[in-house]
């Protein structure tokens, strides 16, 4: 593929389950707050053990996501937390969800 040539452009609908971020915490082994810079600091991210996400929606507690979810989509509030069919948990930002 060269830089010229754009990539063909295709329409995705697929079903998910998801969750609207409302509150986020990322913690360290000892269970405490983990404040993030939010400048992808890699010494930063290897203090965080887990997540703890806060649905916005009524009825949903909040729950655990592990380190390494939290280091590859670094979710943030607002965002929603993605389920695909697969069992595949990922993150999505407002706009693009």
């Amino acid at each position: 593929m060269t830089p010229d040539i754009e990539m063909p452009r295709y329409q995705c609908h697929k079903q998910v389950w998801a969750l609207k971020i409302k509150e986020i915490e990322f913690l360290s082994e000892g269970g405490e707050i983990v404040e993030l810079s939010g400048e992808n600091d890699e010494a930063e991210l290897a203090e965080v053990a887990y997540g703890m996400i806060a649905p916005a929606e009524d009825g949903y507690a909040p729950f655990r996501v592990d380190a390494a979810y939290v280091r590859k989509h670094l979710p943030q509030i607002g965002g929603y937390y993605v389920v695909y069919d697969d069992g595949y948990q990922s993150w999505s930002p407002a706009e693009a969800f």
